[in-house]
């Protein structure tokens, strides 16, 4: 019995790291540069199935860009008057509901741009025409490149509420999964990430309990 105890105390020690690399469901989690990954019982049609990528987050509220619902719109169709637009076949995504006649950007670069805020890594975001238009005068490639039609958006304390009440689960942010080539499979890769982590988690850091998940840092 006391080497069954110990073995079980060994595991969860080893375990626990992972998890609280991976994935948590505590609201002091929240930061730009994180994801938020809907759970299957999310079923509001803004956020069903999408994976959202916090851009902001204080005490006022928190700000995000979906980033797995790509639309049949492209560059040069929703910035008719950028010159450096026209020829851009690039999809655009549908950021959230909020705003959807405003354009906000994503930017991977190894040095920061001028005029814009840094996320996360090496990620950027695009908030201002001129400086939209600065990156594509620049040549913005494709693979480290998005523009997206609005953004979600949470007032103080509503996205908090939200997690605590299992609409979302809370990840570190992966630059490369921001601009995943396929962007219609990050959440069903995520969500299933995330019930298989969860699923090898002691049963009290779960976050269906009252002291949930495990610090993704």
């Amino acid at each position: 019995m006391m080497r069954r105890s110990l073995w079980l105390f060994a595991w969860m020690a080893a375990s626990m790291p992972l998890l609280e690399a991976q994935v948590s469901a505590r609201t002091k989690d929240l930061a730009p540069g994180k994801f938020l990954v809907a759970s299957r019982e999310l079923l509001d049609p803004n956020f069903a199935n999408t994976v959202v990528l916090l851009i902001h987050h204080d005490e006022g509220g928190a700000m995000g860009l979906v980033i797995n619902r790509r639309t049949k719109l492209s560059l040069s169709q929703v910035l008719e008057g950028v010159k450096d637009a026209k020829s851009r076949p690039d999809p655009v995504y549908m950021g959230g509901p909020v705003e959807l006649a405003g354009v906000l950007a994503l930017l991977r670069s190894r040095a920061k741009p001028e005029d814009v805020k840094h996320v996360f890594a090496d990620v950027y975001l695009i908030s201002s025409k001129a400086a939209l238009e600065k990156a594509l005068a620049a040549g913005a490639e494709r693979s480290g490149f998005r523009a997206y039609l609005g953004y979600t958006g949470w007032g103080a304390g509503q996205l908090e509420r939200e997690i605590e009440l299992g609409a979302w689960s809370i990840w570190r942010g992966d630059p490369a999964m921001v601009f995943d080539p396929e962007p219609e499979t990050v959440w069903p890769r995520m969500i299933k990430r995330t019930e298989a982590t969860l699923a090898r988690a002691p049963a009290q850091f779960r976050p269906d309990r009252a002291e949930p998940s495990s610090a993704p840092d």
